[in-house]
């Protein structure tokens, strides 16, 4: 077992992993504080999917900005991804326009700096470009990607679900999704 799948290691130490492209901290950094941001969610009229989605979008945001060198992280990784997704998910609420009371602190708000908003608001409308890229992709080009990428799905998996004759079919039919997925997103996409 690794030293960072240990209980007994140091915020520094997955930070610095994180940094380093270590995937086993960033996943630890994903299992541990998952369901505070959860529990922030469904106390705001959040579903399980919504709770995911978000969490998920807190976590690249923090990858990113843990890949720039300038980046200094000023508080624990709980209370950062906490006020990414409380940001993120109070930013979804008034584009669905829901009525709900007002969202429930459960820790300590730390504000985001101007660079971090503009760091999330791009990352947003990225997301919503891939979504629209998604719908505009079609079956079984939407299905096979959501198989692989959202449920984690093996190719074996996918090739049982969707009738191909073996995994080496799944994979190449995956390959053709993605460069549509990709196509489809960048005739789109307008650099800012």
């Amino acid at each position: 077992m690794s030293k960072l799948s240990a209980p007994t290691y140091t915020e520094t130490d997955l930070i610095e992993a994180i940094r380093q492209g270590d995937n086993k901290a960033l996943a630890y950094v994903y299992k541990t504080h998952y369901k505070v941001i959860a529990n922030l969610i469904f106390q705001n009229n959040g579903t399980e999917q919504e709770a995911q989605d978000v969490y998920q979008e807190a976590v690249i945001v923090l990858y990113e900005n843990l890949q720039d060198a300038q980046f200094a992280l000023n508080c624990q990784i709980k209370t950062y991804l906490y006020a990414v997704s409380r940001r993120l998910w109070l930013k979804r609420l008034r584009q669905k326009s829901r009525f709900l009371p007002p969202i429930q602190d459960l820790e300590e708000f730390v504000p985001l700096s101007t660079q971090d908003e503009g760091r999330i608001d791009e990352r947003e409308a990225h997301f919503n470009l891939m979504a629209q890229a998604l719908e505009q992709l079609g079956e079984p080009c939407a299905s096979v990607l959501k198989q692989y990428y959202v449920a984690q799905m093996s190719m074996q998996e996918i090739a049982d679900t969707m009738g191909y004759n073996n995994t080496d079919s799944a994979k190449n039919q995956k390959y053709k999704c993605l460069m549509r997925l990709k196509k489809l997103f960048f005739d789109n996409y307008k650099p800012e």
